[in-house]
Formats: structure tokens, C-alpha cells, sequence
């Protein structure tokens, strides 16, 4: 289940093109095009007609015309016109909201009553010069919190990511968890440690030593409904760790916008916000390639996870202490979905 009244990422602005898009969120099958003014639209990816998807369609002077048997669809989800057919008498289907928004299109698969640009995530760097982000998309054959709960608990790193970011101080230093509202933070501290190698890179790219002790920090962020920030980054040793300035550390956020598909399928939207040389476009193209590489790792094993999971659906799972971070999400997800489901009962007519 996947509260619906919410913002989710459904593709970035560079996967709109000249054809529709079509893409299920949340169980849902839609289809995205621009319309008219150039404005992003979506529609249910259902043609009135005969039931064909639009996204096999072409777009056609900002309207979407189906591939069957030539349909007109405007973004309001009306139909506009269909050659030697009278069709505006066709009920009209499906308009999602959308939002264009930091690079992505932002979709709204619940209530369109309900959907405001003021709960749209709050970016700091979209488009900000200060800032470079530069990510990418995995499609993912997993259960979307099984991702909540692998980067709410980032002490996997030691043995999944053995290579680039895992160390064994990651084990041996205890993270703490705080709930505020409907946001979970999941924090930990290693002072005076060996940067791993991808930090090592991080400290060169940055003009810093890459053969001193450092201060490390990783500062999970859960935000509703499956957002995960995550500022991670390493200071030279005794300059004050996640506060030292500028010029003593190399520090990002790590940005995942998780969108469901299917109960066991997700969107994962990854990237790499950082502050220092923003405009060094090779910098940006060579950390995503690094970043890409450690994503590919956590893929293989949530994509095994769910096989798991889903061959043997009445084992119950361990909870650990490291796992605070993600129950704590789980709760705010659930709160959520019962919240979604009181509304839908109560907007039910009472029975005769």
C-alpha cells in the first residue's frame, strides 16, 4: 500500500520529449505529454474509445492523439476530436495534478482538491548557482520501503559497500534516532577515522589531504511519503566535523526520491546535491558515475531482498536497534494510509 494524497517524483524533465510518456505510480497507469503551452499534463493512460493506452500515441500540437484509431485528447482529459466521429459526448477521463519542480515532474495521484505547490518538498539546491546536482534513475523490482529501510540504516555500507564508502567504524558507532512530526532523522558521528576511498576521492576533488584523519557524519532525513535526504560528508580531524568550514571538509546530500510503481516494483530517483565547485561539470559527471556504482550494489540486493520476501511471505523479519529509522518511517506511512482510508470511509453515503 502507498498513501496517495502526496507529491512523487514520476520522471525528470529531460524524459518528456516530443512522444507521451507512460509510467505507473502507485498503481497507476499514466501517461505524460505537454500540451499547448509547453506545460507538463497527465492523464489517466486510458483511451475512451476502445481502452488503448495513450502513451502509445503521439503528441500533436500540445494534444495527445491515440495510436489506435487517431482520438484527440486534451490535458483537461476531455476529448476533443476523432476523424469522421462526433466524440465530445465522451465522458472525459483522469487529469493528474502535476508540478514542475528542481528537474522533475511531480505527480499527485491521490485527491486533485488536495494538492498545493506549498507541500512540494522544500530543495535547497533547485536552481540555486551555489549548488550542482547531478543523479539518475533505477527501476528497481522491489517493494519501494524496502529502500526506506536500506537508507535509514546505512550500517549496511560495511558489507555491501565494502569498496567505496563501508568501513568498519560504521559498526562500532551507534546512530541515534528522533522523530519530529511526521519526519525521522537517523544520525551518526565517527571522529578521527581513515576516510574510505570514496571520501578519499571527495577530499582530492575538493583540494583537501587525502592522508589525515577525518570527522565523518551521515544525517538521514525521511520526509513523507518516501523522500529520503541524506547529508553525508567528511571533515579534516579537529576542525569541528559537520561544522567545520568549507574549505576543511567535502560534504553533500545525498538526494532519493522513491516512487512507488507496484507493490513490488519502484522508481528510485538517486543524485548528488554538493556546495563546492558547483560549475565543474566534469567534477559533477564523475561523482555521479561513482554514486551510480554504490546504487547498483544496494539494487542487486533489495532486488534479492523481495525475492526472498515474496517467495516466504509469512516469516517475520528480525527488528534491531539499527532499524529504529526505518519502523519510525513505517509509522509515519502508516498514519498516512489510515488517514487516506478514515477519509475515504467518511466521504461514503450512509447506508439506507
Amino acid at each position: 500500500m502507498f498513501p496517495k494524497n502526496a507529491w512523487y517524483v514520476a520522471c525528470s524533465l529531460a524524459e518528456i520529449t516530443d512522444k507521451p510518456l507512460g509510467r505507473t505510480i502507485c498503481g497507476e497507469r499514466l501517461v505524460f505529454f505537454r500540451g499547448p503551452e509547453r506545460q507538463v499534463a497527465a492523464l489517466e493512460d486510458w483511451c475512451p474509445h476502445r481502452g488503448a493506452p495513450l502513451s502509445l500515441g503521439r503528441v500533436i500540437d500540445g494534444k495527445l492523439v491515440c495510436g489506435y484509431h487517431g482520438l484527440e485528447m486534451g490535458c483537461d482529459g476531455k476529448t476533443i476530436a476523432m476523424p469522421g466521429q462526433r466524440v465530445r459526448g465522451f465522458a472525459p477521463i483522469r487529469s493528474i495534478p502535476v508540478a514542475e519542480y528542481a528537474g522533475f515532474v511531480w505527480v499527485w495521484p491521490g485527491d486533485p482538491a488536495l494538492a498545493t505547490r506549498e507541500q512540494l518538498p522544500v530543495l535547497p539546491w533547485a536552481d540555486n548557482p551555489d549548488w550542482a546536482y547531478g543523479g539518475g534513475l533505477y527501476h528497481i523490482q522491489a517493494n519501494y520501503q524496502l529502500m526506506i529501510d536500506n537508507l535509514m540504516d546505512l550500517t549496511h555500507e560495511t558489507y555491501v559497500h565494502s569498496t567505496s564508502i563501508g568501513q568498519k567504524e560504521i559498526d562500532q558507532t551507534p546512530c541515534t534516532t528522533r522523530t519530529e512530526g511526521d519526519h525521522v532523522y537517523t544520525s551518526r558521528f565517527m571522529n578521527g577515522i581513515e576516510p574510505p576511498p570514496f571520501w578519499k576521492m571527495a577530499l582530492k576533488m575538493n583540494d583537501l589531504p587525502t592522508d589525515q584523519l577525518v570527522d565523518r557524519w551521515q544525517v538521514c532525513h525521511f520526509a513523507p511519503p518516501s523522500h529520503v535526504f541524506i547529508e553525508v560528508g567528511v571533515a579534516l580531524l579537529g576542525h569541528g566535523g559537520k561544522d567545520a568550514p568549507a574549505d576543511k571538509k567535502a560534504a553533500t546530500t545525498v538526494v532519493d526520491f522513491i516512487t512507488p510503481e507496484t507493490e513490488t516494483t519502484m522508481w528510485y530517483f538517486w543524485g548528488m546535491a554538493r556546495r563546492f565547485k558547483p560549475r565543474d561539470e566534469g567534477l559533477t559527471a564523475q561523482i555521479r558515475e561513482g554514486q551510480g556504482r554504490i546504487f547498483a550494489e544496494d539494487q542487486e540486493m533489495l532486488e534479492l531482498q523481495q525475492r526472498n520476501l515474496s517467495t516466504y511471505p509469512g516469516r517475520k523479519l528480525l527488528a534491531l536497534n539499527i532499524d529504529a529509522g526505518g519502523v519510525a518511517a513505517r509509522r509515519v506511512i502508516d498514519r498516512m494510509l489510515a488517514a487516506e482510508a478514515a477519509a475515504a470511509q467518511a466521504a461514503q453515503p450512509a447506508a439506507a
